[in-house]
């Protein structure tokens, strides 16, 4: 097994000492580059959160960028959630104790089966993310009666890539098995990878963090694609039969 890691500049760490210490091959390749922005101004920002009953972290990014934003002067009064392990994690190590999404469904929809959230009756709930997220955790919690905002904290793109020359590096290196861990990353492996190698990636192991992602991949008509059911390194290890 030769493993791909996709991750953001400086987020394949983990994964890549878990793999070390398992003696199994990987090669860096980020996928997804992340630069902070705003949708709001810094007293729509206070605002916001001075107001703010629930607030909800999609990612470790929103965390991060969002914390830089206000310089970690997070209200006091404010329930926090977290989608996954590693956000709720980013959160922890900023003394803020959140609740998160269950073990064995760290997506949004894990998140929306918490009691905590079954009623919330007009609550201001913030959703801190990136640009362009999904709306179906939004669309619920306004279902259930919540007045909702975003704060979008940062952006995705897609790193500047010479895509006949990396391929060629994946393959003489023997990559067989690729960690994708959202759908944005996904969409851009297949923008990387030239219509005449598509035949060599429909022969690799695709592992991916949720249902979602899961089907977008069969979409695109990839063949050998397993979901971890989350993107955390515990996850997807479990996914690989290394754990």
């Amino acid at each position: 097994m030769k493993v791909l890691l996709t991750r953001p500049e400086g987020r394949n760490q983990l994964m890549a000492e878990a793999l070390t210490q398992r003696n199994v091959s990987y090669f860096i390749t980020p996928l997804l580059n992340v630069q902070p922005t705003s949708n709001l101004d810094a007293n729509q920002i206070d605002l916001l959160l001075n107001r703010a009953d629930i607030i909800i972290f999609i990612s470790t990014n929103a965390v991060a960028f969002a914390t830089q934003a206000i310089d970690n002067q997070w209200p006091t009064s404010a329930q926090y959630f977290a989608v996954g392990d590693a956000t709720y994690a980013a959160l922890k190590q900023l003394g803020i104790d959140a609740q998160k999404a269950p073990e064995d469904c760290q997506q949004t929809e894990g998140l929306l089966t918490l009691p905590s959230l079954a009623d919330v009756t007009d609550k201001q709930i913030i959703i801190v993310r990136g640009q362009g997220g999904r709306e179906d955790l939004a669309t619920e919690l306004i279902n259930r009666g919540a007045q909702l905002s975003y704060w979008e904290v940062y952006k995705r793109g897609c790193p500047t890539l010479d895509s006949t020359t990396l391929c060629q590096q994946w393959q003489s290196f023997g990559i067989n098995t690729i960690i994708i861990t959202s759908g944005e990353i996904l969409d851009n492996l297949v923008k990387t990878v030239p219509k005449e190698l598509f035949a060599w990636l429909q022969t690799c192991h695709i592992i991916v963090p949720s249902p979602r992602v899961f089907e977008k991949a069969k979409a695109y008509g990839l063949v050998h694609v397993s979901n971890a059911t989350a993107a955390n390194t515990n996850a997807m290890l479990a996914a690989l039969s290394l754990n």
